[in-house]
């Protein structure tokens, strides 16, 4: 859960800024599309391991 709290003399677009950066930060965005849409454990793993061979090719 992401809070923030207002400073005194603080303008709510600098509040929203400030939350923004926390819930990128935090990974929350990338979580939600993650879960958007159920994928069957066997198609989990293979997305998974595609992944790490494109990664492994990228660093080679």
């Amino acid at each position: 859960m992401v809070i923030v709290k207002k400073m005194p003399g603080e303008s709510d677009e600098s509040l929203i800024r400030k939350f923004s950066r926390k819930v990128i930060a935090g990974g929350i965005i990338q979580e939600a599309k993650r879960r958007e849409f159920y994928l069957k454990p066997s198609l989990a793993r293979k997305h998974k391991q595609e992944e790490a061979r494109r990664m492994k090719k990228t660093w080679s």
